[in-house]
């Protein structure tokens, strides 16, 4: 296994939900955090004033002019980036049959385009790190489709198409990507989701522990995709 202690760790939507889960394991087993919000002082108000390992940026996956001064701001403050962690992520109702474009283009601006270019932005000083990680977080969504939120599921998929591309790009420079891919997480996200009590939801504390436990493995033992059940379903 790497020791994470001292490694530097970007992770977008680090507020609440999923992102702070793996913020604070993180945290814990000696990383240094950036960590990104649409507003930064919820950063603060989730995780306290800003110590010399974690320092809070803005970051809205749909303002492309706060993406280069978040990743500025991490070599500003740490002097390298270890792991890019794309966490920020939305949904809504579009569908086949109904919903105005706009609501697509922001899934796929929110979804796909704002972990495309961060990525993009950080895999020179990932190259430099000689182990640099991507984990990008999906969904089941992204394997299989089973509601009628079609924009979700492709955006889903699309995500897990970046990771295996950003996969193939830095195989060679030492960057292992994971897509983390779980069913219902009891976050904010599924607040209102009745299909599924939400006692029986994976807690974003467990995920957070798979995540960090992918992270952190050897450039010899790669883990490209992490499928996560709450429920008996079929997986392929």
């Amino acid at each position: 296994m790497l020791s994470p202690k001292g490694r530097v760790v970007m992770i977008s939507g680090a507020n609440r939900g999923i992102g702070a889960a793996l913020a604070t394991r993180l945290a814990a087993a000696g990383c240094s955090l950036s960590l990104g919000a649409r507003r930064a002082e919820t950063l603060g108000t989730a995780f306290g004033a800003e110590t010399a390992t974690r320092r809070h940026f803005r970051f809205d996956a749909t303002d492309r002019a706060c993406f280069q001064p978040w990743v500025d701001g991490t070599l500003s403050a740490f002097g390298r980036i270890d792991v890019l962690i794309n966490n920020a992520g939305t949904s809504n109702r579009f569908s086949i049959e109904a919903g105005d474009e706009a609501d697509l283009d922001a899934l796929w601006k929110i979804n796909v385009k704002a972990p495309l270019f961060l990525t993009r932005y950080c895999l020179p000083h990932l190259r430099r790190s000689g182990t640099g990680r991507v984990l990008n977080v999906a969904s089941l969504s992204g394997k299989r489709v089973r509601n009628e939120n079609v924009a979700y599921n492709m955006t889903k998929h699309a995500l897990i198409a970046l990771s295996h591309g950003t996969r193939r790009i830095g195989w060679d420079d030492g960057i292992r990507v994971t897509t983390l891919c779980p069913s219902f997480v009891r976050t904010d996200l599924t607040a209102s989701v009745t299909k599924v009590d939400q006692d029986e939801m994976i807690q974003a504390e467990d995920l957070a522990d798979l995540a960090v436990t992918a992270l952190h493995l050897p450039n010899t033992a790669a883990l490209p995709e992490l499928l996560v059940n709450c429920r008996l379903e079929d997986q392929y």
